[in-house]
């Protein structure tokens, strides 16, 4: 497999030789594992977005980066090991697997791929689900952190005045004329609008590289230009990062995202566009 992204008909020619994690959430429900339990990809296990690929919520955020020791159990309890290839999905235009991939390559996985347009693509190709649940599978996974670059919230005010720091939320969340979940409305000030539903199309697979191209250029990320990204808890932000390497065009998280930086109240917020 080459690139981040792998699409049905590779997935189901790796005939198995991969481990397969089934990362569907929903903020408010229902739960993933639910949604998991009424069909998913053969040979796929759960993964948990809140027990497996963050720590639990607090000042650091509601999705903190979990502990090393932490996810390397949760990923040894699915069945990821280091010499293994790792694909992941879900059924919402890639944004949970998204940060199961981040995370994964953060922490030293070498291989790890997302499935372009997830569950539902699978399933328009005509490709089989099953209700079936693998056998447990102990992996060897070793976390091994600093895989790719992170933003603390200092560097992520210092990067929005010097750099281009994406806001991966929708634009009324941005703007601050809603805010459903934080307690704060607003954005980081200095930060770009840049909402994740813009990387894919209506088909819920991501736009080609020469597009996505584009759509940075426009937000003022090119080549030779540090940026970086963030959202509401770090998960989305992730799908933007992703974006980004599709692009071509490097880019670090800021993982604690909106939810930590407003955990501050001497923190700066803009609003407005």
């Amino acid at each position: 497999m080459t690139g981040p992204l792998i699409t049905p008909a590779a997935l189901a020619a790796l005939d198995g030789e991969v481990t397969l994690l089934d990362v569907r959430w929903r903020l408010g429900g229902p739960p993933g594992l639910d949604l998991y339990r009424e069909g998913h990809l053969p040979g796929a296990v759960f993964c948990d977005l809140d027990r497996d690929l963050a720590a639990p919520p607090g000042a650091a955020g509601r999705h903190p980066l979990p502990e090393p020791e932490a996810f390397q159990a949760a990923m040894r309890r699915l069945g990821v090991s280091d010499g293994r290839p790792v694909v992941v999905y879900d059924d919402a235009g890639s944004t949970t697997a998204a940060r199961a991939w981040w995370t994964l390559r953060y922490f030293g996985h070498g291989d790890v791929r997302v499935l372009d347009g997830g569950l539902p693509a699978w399933a328009a190709e005509g490709r089989p689900l099953t209700k079936d649940v693998p056998g447990p599978a102990e992996g060897d996974f070793t976390a091994r952190p600093g895989g790719l670059p992170l933003l603390t919230a200092a560097e992520a005010a210092a990067l929005a005045a010097d750099g281009v720091l994406l806001d991966a939320r929708a634009g009324e969340r941005y703007r601050g004329e809603v805010e459903p979940i934080d307690p704060v409305a607003g954005h980081v000030p200095g930060a770009v609008s840049a909402p994740t539903t813009a990387n894919v199309g209506p088909d819920g697979r991501f736009l080609d590289p020469a597009a996505l191209r584009a759509r940075f250029a426009a937000l003022g990320v090119g080549e030779g230009v540090r940026a970086g990204a963030y959202c509401g808890s770090g998960v989305t932000a992730a799908h933007e990062v992703l974006a980004l390497e599709l692009a071509g065009l490097p880019a670090a998280l800021y993982v604690g995202s909106w939810s930590h930086w407003v955990a501050d109240p001497s923190r700066p917020v803009a609003t407005g566009e």
